[in-house]
C-alpha cells in the first residue's frame, strides 16, 4: 500500500489547524486521525466519523505549503 495523508489546513475550521497526518497504511492513518479529531477538535469516535475521516484520505505525503481553508 502507497502512503497516504490527511491535511487538516484543506478543510474549514475554526481554529484554523495545522496538522497533516500521514501513514503507509489505513489503519494506522485513520487511528491517527480520529485521535486527533476527538482530543483536538471535539469529535466524538463513531463509526460515521472514522468513514468521513477515511473519505479524505490523499495518495502521497502532504505538501510542506498548503493553503489553509478559513471557517465561515
Amino acid at each position: 500500500m502507497s502512503r497516504q495523508y490527511i491535511d487538516c489546513r484543506e478543510y474549514p475550521s475554526t481554529m484554523n489547524c495545522s496538522v497533516a497526518l500521514s501513514a503507509d497504511s489505513d489503519k494506522e492513518l485513520l487511528e491517527a486521525a480520529v485521535q486527533h479529531a476527538v482530543a483536538i477538535h471535539g469529535h466524538t469516535d463513531s463509526p460515521d466519523l472514522r468513514k468521513q475521516l477515511a473519505s479524505m484520505f490523499k495518495p502521497g505525503t502532504p505538501p510542506l505549503k498548503a493553503v489553509q481553508a478559513k471557517a465561515t
